[in-house]
């Protein structure tokens, strides 16, 4: 017996009206994000709670983005998205939420100027990536780091322009670039050219200064080799 919420067991004998559905949720999508100028997409834990660090840091950022003109992206849930919609709304801006449709942890938060539904997480990883012009990855878990190393992947195999992403708190983020820089490097399984595509981040405002630098000066257009990528403490 098949269990509804395992969506890609579903694609058996109805795999050709879900390419439909499918189609939907990406016409909607493209509609809708078109619209939102240029964009920034956040990601983090869903579990983090309003007392925490992390939190607050989130809506910090996603306020001085809001206030320099950026749309805020999320996907739309509770703990680090909420905060990160919080602080776009609070400034004024456009609060993007890109929600899941999960069996547990996600549900929308109350902070979204823009609210869109997905059923499949490819199209809903679709939007971030299309319409960001910088990721920002806080604190979390497994679907922060999934959205993280995607975007890597793409950016390394030249699949989209480089764009910036920052990994902001370095004491969560060192370990994790510690092990890329040693095992990962060690078995040449990436280019050391490869841990120059991201920053460690800890301070908001050099943080958004640097993303607003970048879409003034179009940095995409800059060789991968460029100091004016990198920021922060040393990845």
């Amino acid at each position: 017996m098949s269990d509804s919420r395992y969506v890609i067991d579903e694609m058996t004998a109805k795999d050709t009206w879900r390419i439909f559905r499918i189609m939907a949720e990406l016409v909607e999508g493209f509609d809708s994000m078109s619209k939102i100028g240029p964009a920034v997409s956040i990601f983090g834990s869903a579990r983090s709670q309003p007392s925490e660090r992390e939190y607050e840091l989130a809506e910090t950022i996603a306020f001085k983005l809001a206030e320099r003109g950026f749309s805020v992206i999320t996907g739309g849930g509770p703990g680090i998205m909420e905060a990160a919609n919080k602080g776009a709304k609070r400034a004024g801006g456009i609060s993007v939420g890109l929600n899941i449709r999960l069996p547990h942890e996600q549900e929308a938060n109350e902070f979204q100027t823009v609210s869109l539904d997905f059923r499949y997480f490819f199209v809903r990883k679709l939007m971030f990536i299309k319409y960001a012009m910088a990721y920002i990855v806080l604190p979390g878990g497994y679907g922060s780091l999934d959205e993280l190393f995607e975007a890597l992947t793409l950016i390394q195999t030249k699949r989209i322009k480089r764009f910036p992403v920052y990994l902001v708190d370095s004491s969560y983020w060192r370990p994790l670039v510690d092990w890329m820089s040693k095992t990962l490097l060690d078995h040449n399984a990436i280019a050391a050219s490869d841990l120059k595509l991201f920053n460690l981040v800890d301070d908001p405002d050099k943080l958004v200064e640097h993303i607003s630098w970048c879409e003034k000066e179009r940095c995409y257009l800059f060789s991968e080799d460029d100091p004016r990528w990198l920021i922060g403490p040393k990845t």
